[in-house]
């Protein structure tokens, strides 16, 4: 999954599309039970944990509150389940149309495979790298933007501590071992949040060095998905164009190219001490 995949896929803020009506229509249920409950917008919010300002913004469909305060909405209000039930459709909102289907798989991975040449994967980024990250968008992003387009992308890093825990596998390209997006101490946070990832028994990164004569993934970055059920998906994305193969041809050549990509990288332990020496020089 490429960067454009890492930012433009958790928007916080309501998309455009089908996921619109969705907010909207959740918005009207919990100013709909806020109001039958006796509370004003100061009050709901105090016992959810949000200002006034921003239950508003959920009543009139201009933010997506996490499946966490829908819970404590529910429970705030007395709503009985009434907004619980509203979570999956909600939470799928806040990614664009061609993003939801990779963001359900992540949730229900077996497997996940990545190889990624210009950002650290979104899985495995930090806080402060990702907020970074946004704020070199071009247009310029709001701040709420950004604030709920990091909380969506930190939320999916649940993966990590999923059980039973799936197999996860990252290849890096070595060249974004040394870019300081944000700045080297953004880059140092980072690479040591890798270290730390790269330790669980799960989860194996390696990278790419740049001097390799011979390398697979020439075509770009790209992610490869094994379901519980076995079925294979294999997604790209290229300036926020996603696009997610199903097809039994090409989820098989993704997989093999990713085999071919590991072999030509560093192995995983060569692979943490080349990322400690980058740290290390910084």
């Amino acid at each position: 999954m490429t960067e454009n995949a890492d930012t433009t896929a958790e928007a916080g803020s309501v998309p455009e599309g089908p996921g619109t009506g969705v907010v909207a229509a959740f918005g009207r249920t919990l100013k709909t039970l806020r109001l039958r409950a006796g509370l004003d917008r100061a009050e709901c919010g105090r016992r959810i944990g949000y200002s006034a300002s921003t239950v508003a913004s959920f009543e009139q469909g201009r933010r997506i509150p996490s499946p966490k305060t829908i819970d404590k909405a529910d429970e705030a209000l007395g709503a009985g389940g009434l907004l619980s039930v509203w979570k999956e459709e909600v939470e799928r909102a806040q990614y664009p149309v061609f993003f939801q289907g990779m963001a359900q798989l992540e949730k229900e991975a077996m497997e996940l495979v990545a190889y990624d040449t210009l950002v650290v994967k979104g899985l495995l980024q930090t806080e402060e790298y990702t907020r970074a990250l946004l704020a070199m968008r071009r247009p310029v992003l709001e701040q709420e933007i950004i604030e709920q387009r990091v909380a969506a992308r930190l939320a999916r890093q649940e993966i990590f501590d999923r059980r039973p825990a799936p197999f996860l596998s990252f290849v890096l390209d070595e060249s974004i071992l040394h870019r300081p997006y944000g700045g080297k101490a953004v880059l140092r946070g980072q690479l040591e949040h890798l270290l730390l990832i790269g330790e669980k028994r799960n989860v194996e990164i390696q990278v790419m060095p740049v001097d390799r004569e011979d390398n697979a993934g020439v075509n770009g970055p790209f992610t490869v998905v094994t379901r519980q059920d076995g079925k294979v998906f294999a997604y790209s994305e290229a300036q926020g164009i996603g696009s997610l193969q199903t097809d039994p041809e090409q989820t098989v050549v993704a997989g093999a190219r990713y085999g071919t990509i590991r072999s030509q990288a560093l192995d995983p332990g060569e692979s943490l001490e080349f990322i400690e020496g980058v740290l290390g020089s910084l």
